[in-house]
Parts: C-alpha cells; sequence; structure tokens
C-alpha cells in the first residue's frame, strides 16, 4: 500500500519569527497581498504586529477583515470579488482556523474559477492549478490549518458544514510565532487546545494511520498533554510549546484524515455556530470511550503520552479507562463545558444533527462504524 505525506515548504516556529515575513514576500518577489483576517484581530492590533512589518518595509497590502467564526459560502465570495479587485498576487491569513480557511477557499477559487460556487469543493474537488501562493500565519494554538490540506466552509442556507480536501491548498509559508497567540483568551486557549489534542487523538486512531502519521500524533499529545495547563494559565513556555504542538498534530492528521468527533462536531457549528474547538472538546471524552474497544492497544500509548505512570503494567481494558480519564481532567482543569446543553444544543434538534455527522467525510474515518441511530443515542448520552 502506497502512503502519501504533504506538508508546507516553509514553516517558521517560535516566537518572534513573525520578522521573517518581509524575507520571504521579498524572496518569492510577490507584489501585493490581500491580508485576510477579522475585525477583532484589527481591534486589538494583533493584525497589525504583520501589518507593521510590511508598512516598514514598504510592501503594499490591502485588507479583508469580514472573516466571522464558521466562514460562509458568501463571506468566500466576498473574499473573491476583493482579491480580484485589490490588484493582489498573493494572500496573508492571519487568525484562527476562520481566516485560515477562508484565504484557502479564495486562493483555490482565484486560480481554479470554475469552483466560484463554493459548493463544488466540498470532499476531494478535482481542482487543477494550485492556490494563489498563502503565507499562513496562526494566532490561536488548536487548528493547525497552517500546515493542512484541509478547510472548512459553512452552507448557511442549508445549516452545514462541509470539509474539502485539497493538496492544492496548503500554504507556501506557515509563520508559527507563540507571540501571535499571546492575545488569546484562557477560554480560547482551552478551546483551540483540546481541539488540537482531539486532532493528534483521532488522527493517531483513524483507520488512515500508518507509522509516520503515529510518531507526528504521539509526540503531538505528549507537548499538548504537558503543556496546554500552563498556557491557559499564561505561561509563555506552555505557549510557545503549544503553538508547536497542534502544528505536530496538523502534520498528521492532514495525511491520514479524522474521525466522529470532528464528524459529530461541525454540526453544531453550522446550527449554533458553536466555536469549532469547544465542539471538539465536549465531544472527544465520549467519543474515546465509544471506540474504545476499536483501537487495539493505542489507548495505552495515548495515557503513556498524556504522562500517566504505569500504564506498560496496566490490562489493556486499565489502560484506555486510564486515557479517556486524562482527557477528561484535561478538560476539567482547562475550564471545558461538561455537556452539550451548556453550550446551547437543542434536544429536539439531536435527530437532524445526528444525520449531519453521519453524512460528514470525517465520520467515515472513525475506527468504528457508526450507525445513524448509535450518532442519535451519543448526541443524547451527551446531552
Amino acid at each position: 500500500m502506497a502512503y502519501r505525506m504533504i506538508l508546507n515548504e516553509t514553516s517558521y516556529f517560535g516566537a518572534g519569527s513573525i520578522n521573517h515575513i518581509v524575507d520571504e514576500v521579498k524572496k518569492r518577489d510577490f507584489n501585493k497581498a490581500l491580508v485576510v483576517t477579522d475585525k477583532d484581530l484589527i481591534k486589538f492590533n494583533v493584525a497589525t504586529k504583520v501589518t507593521d512589518l510590511l508598512d516598514k518595509a514598504g510592501l503594499s497590502y490591502q485588507i479583508f477583515d469580514e472573516v466571522m467564526p464558521n466562514p460562509t459560502i458568501g463571506i468566500v465570495q466576498k473574499g473573491v470579488q476583493v482579491f480580484k479587485q485589490s490588484g493582489a498576487d498573493y494572500l496573508i491569513a492571519i487568525g484562527g482556523g476562520s481566516p485560515q480557511d477562508t484565504a484557502k477557499a479564495i486562493g483555490i477559487i482565484i486560480n481554479n474559477p470554475e469552483f466560484a460556487d463554493v459548493r463544488s469543493l466540498e470532499g476531494v474537488a478535482p481542482t487543477k492549478k494550485s492556490a494563489v501562493p498563502t503565507i499562513a500565519i496562526p494566532t490561536t494554538a488548536g487548528t493547525a490549518a497552517e500546515v493542512t490540506i484541509n478547510y472548512v466552509i459553512t452552507d448557511e442556507e442549508k445549516k452545514r458544514k462541509f470539509v474539502c480536501v485539497d493538496p492544492h491548498d496548503i500554504p507556501v509559508v506557515a509563520i508559527i510565532d507563540s507571540d501571535m497567540m499571546t492575545s488569546m483568551p484562557a477560554s480560547l486557549k482551552a478551546a483551540t487546545g483540546v481541539d488540537a489534542l482531539t486532532h493528534a487523538i483521532e488522527g493517531y486512531i483513524t483507520k488512515g494511520a500508518w507509522e509516520l502519521s503515529d510518531m507526528f500524533h504521539l509526540k503531538a499529545i505528549e507537548v499538548i498533554a504537558r503543556s496546554l495547563r500552563d498556557s491557559v494559565k499564561g505561561i509563555a513556555k506552555g505557549g510557545e510549546d503549544m503553538a508547536l504542538g497542534q502544528y505536530i498534530a496538523g502534520m498528521g492528521f492532514s495525511n491520514v484524515g479524522l474521525g466522529l468527533v470532528h464528524g459529530m462536531a461541525h454540526p453544531l457549528g453550522a446550527f449554533y455556530g458553536t466555536p469549532h474547538g469547544v465542539a471538539n472538546a465536549v465531544l472527544l471524552p465520549h467519543i474515546m470511550a465509544y471506540n474504545a474497544d476499536f483501537t487495539a492497544n493505542k489507548y495505552r500509548d495515548i495515557a503513556k503520552a498524556m504522562g500517566i505512570q504505569g500504564t506498560e503494567k496496566m490490562s489493556i481494558e486499565a489502560a484506555r479507562h486510564a486515557a479517556i480519564d486524562a482527557v477528561k481532567q484535561l478538560n476539567k482543569d482547562v475550564g471545558i463545558p461538561a455537556t452539550l446543553k451548556e453550550i446551547g444544543v437543542k434536544q429536539e434538534d439531536i435527530p437532524a444533527l445526528a444525520q449531519a455527522a453521519f453524512d460528514d467525510v470525517c465520520t467515515g474515518g472513525n475506527p468504528r462504524n457508526a450507525s445513524l441511530n448509535e450518532i442519535v443515542a451519543l448526541y443524547q448520552a451527551i446531552y
């Protein structure tokens, strides 16, 4: 069997690494950027950490700051028009998953205009050309969109999220600078951090996992488990390690897929605007329990990576419980809600949520095949 691994062309890590952006722009002979971000990152002077560098170097850009959480088809289409009118020849995506995903969709459509409806990008779209060159600068330690070939768009009309998988969308440069993440409130650090842990755990147990992806995912679990609590407390080393841990997770799951946690989380974002990290975090320990008997000895590895002592002497059942309990404890320690009701889910919506989750592309990668009735039961049990 053949395996494929796609990663960024160039990535920079560490506090202050944003300073490399000017050299990257100049050596690639880019002329003008469309900066894709959101209004809060402008308001709180996060995006200006980048634009100040561009200004100082005399580099031209235009800002598109209309991105919102769970970016929609309409926002993408507006961004495409702004790009065309701006005279830009590359993109700079500044933000969490929403600006990153919006920039990916804009970049793909500009060079593959036959997909301008956006909906036709769902799944593995047969695009022919690489996206407009993109420099990705994350401001959250969670989504790893800067290193993945995936992006997620919301269809407001149909109240659903759809996943796009396209090797043509990966940014040419990623700058993972923890200084760009310091303004995140503790609750966002917690949610995006458990999102990253979800990527690592689901990537480790998904049907497509193999030795190289396993290496990334186990290391990501280790780094995230030791760092997230400190990151939430505002400790600089914890934040810098989380920036790295979430990227390592992205290196893996982008190439092997995810599972039912993401399948069930996507509808929550589409129906209620639930932040993706929060949805994943609430669901993760419950879906881990559901999957436990279908993961061979992998939960023992997860428990060990999360710092649980004595895992090698545990029975397989005890090791599985230890891994799940370690995730529950981490959730509790960083303030993740325990139930779906706490994050605004309506019980009467569960049948529709379950159908959307059953149809989600991520669900097919789950180690245990889930029926529609089982997904309904899971939503109800977590409610």
